[in-house]
C-alpha cells in the first residue's frame, strides 16, 4: 500500500492553512478605546487613511501608537494596507457600541432619529389636514407621545455615542 506519493494524480495538495478570521465577539472584545476610535475616525472619513494622519487627528503621542491601532484593525480583519501604504476600510463591523447608529454618507446617525421623524411628520400632517374638520384627542395624544418618546430616544443615544 503506498503512502502519501506525491506523483499519484489523484491527491490533490492540501490547501494552506489561511488566518482564522476573528468572530464577531472576538473584535467586539479587542475594538474598543483607541482602537474604536480609530475604527471609528476611518470609518467617517470614507477614504483611505494614513498613519500620520490618524496619529493627528486622535491626537495619540507617536506614529508607532497609530500603527499599532492600525495593526489591531488589520489583524481584525475591518481594514487593510493598499499599494500606497494607506489603511482602508474593508467591512463595517456591527459592534454594539454602533448597533444604536446607521450610516448615512459619512454621518452617523442614531436609528431613533427615523422614528422621531416619521412619528412627528405624521402628527404635523395629521394636524394640518384635519384642523378644520375637528381633531380627534386621542390620535394627538398617541402621536404627540410617539414623537417625544423617538425624539428623546434619539437625543439620549447621540449624548451615549463613543466618537
Amino acid at each position: 500500500m503506498k503512502e502519501n506519493d506525491p506523483s499519484d494524480d489523484n491527491s490533490a495538495p492540501l490547501p494552506k492553512k489561511s488566518k482564522d478570521t476573528p468572530s464577531s465577539s472576538e473584535i467586539e472584545s479587542e475594538l474598543r478605546g483607541r482602537t474604536l476610535r480609530a475604527y471609528l475616525f476611518i470609518l467617517k472619513s470614507g477614504k483611505s487613511v494614513g498613519v500620520r494622519e490618524l496619529q493627528r487627528a486622535l491626537g495619540l503621542s507617536s506614529a508607532s501608537v497609530a500603527y499599532h491601532h492600525l495593526d489591531k484593525l488589520t489583524r481584525l480583519g475591518l481594514i487593510e494596507k493598499n499599494e500606497y501604504g494607506e489603511y482602508v476600510l474593508l467591512k463595517n463591523s456591527n459592534v454594539n457600541v454602533l448597533q444604536a447608529f446607521t450610516q448615512i454618507g459619512r454621518l452617523l446617525v442614531p436609528r431613533f432619529t427615523f422614528y422621531a421623524v416619521f412619528f412627528t411628520t405624521l402628527l404635523l400632517g395629521y394636524l394640518v389636514v384635519f384642523f378644520s374638520r375637528g381633531i380627534d384627542p386621542f390620535a394627538v395624544a398617541f402621536g404627540l407621545f410617539a414623537s417625544l418618546f423617538a425624539w428623546f430616544e434619539t437625543v439620549r443615544t447621540w449624548r451615549k455615542r463613543p466618537f
